[in-house]
């Protein structure tokens, strides 16, 4: 898959120094920073989305009494 991605100029100067001082193509390392960082971003924004339809009144709210009740785990 290909994907355009806009850089600041800063950015881009720093991955290319990168690039040539390892001798590995700027992909390579724009492959390596979303691999090693799509869990992080997948809960941070994904939570936030949870929290934001809890606030809006979207989502259910359990209390721990109530799972522990639902699950069993009281008795």
């Amino acid at each position: 898959m290909t994907i355009s991605v806009r850089l600041p100029d800063s950015t881009n100067k720093r991955l290319d120094k990168l690039s040539k001082l390892t001798n590995r193509p700027k992909s390579f390392y724009i492959r390596e920073l979303i691999e090693d960082n799509i869990d992080d971003l997948e809960d941070y924004y994904l939570t936030s989305r949870i929290v934001e339809n809890v606030r809006k009144g979207k989502e259910k709210v359990y209390s721990s009494l109530e799972v522990r009740q639902e699950l069993g785990l009281d008795d």
